[in-house]
């Protein structure tokens, strides 16, 4: 026979484990969604692109462009970027550090844009980026609610993308 004691913690024990798991099955979640940027971009599949942020989303790319909403960032990847496709781009990104907070999570990252030099007979990295997602949960699924890609140039406001890494202590 269980106490009253005994049962108290085992329901704080069992509600405990719950936590953890929902915040690894929301890591996890936001992790595939980060790592569906690349090849569906490279694919072409504007409307895949678009999906992964929320209707009202924001991608931030600067000094390429700032695009609000599914249509222009879909537009971004139908319009000069399938140009760019066939000529051998690719999009890599590096598993992001994700940070949860209930139905909200930031996440950062980095992106190489890597193209093919066909008179080198190689690949060479065009483009290192920072980046910086906030997210939120949206119908029970993650979206991003705003990405910031800056280029790793030198400059302070692309380092800066990386304090939030810092400032979570995990």
């Amino acid at each position: 026979m269980h106490t009253c004691d005994e049962e108290t913690t085992t329901d704080l024990d069992v509600a405990a484990l719950a936590a953890r798991l929902q915040r690894m099955e929301d890591v996890l979640a936001i992790t595939q969604l980060v790592a569906r940027y690349g090849p569906a971009a490279d694919l072409g599949d504007a409307g895949a692109v678009a999906g992964i942020w929320a209707e009202d989303g924001v991608y931030e790319a600067q000094p390429f462009g700032r695009w609000v909403g599914h249509g222009p960032i879909a537009g971004m990847i139908g319009g000069g970027h399938q140009e760019m496709i066939r000529a051998g781009m690719a999009h890599v990104l590096t598993p992001p550090h994700v940070e949860v907070d209930g139905d909200t999570a930031r996440a950062w990252n980095h992106a190489l844009n890597l193209r093919w030099d066909a008179g080198n007979d190689r690949f060479w990295v065009a483009r290192l980026s920072a980046n910086e997602w906030t997210l939120r949960r949206v119908d029970g699924r993650w979206r991003t609610v705003k990405r910031v890609n800056r280029n790793l140039d030198g400059a302070d406001e692309a380092r800066a993308l990386f304090a939030g890494i810092a400032s979570t202590g995990g």
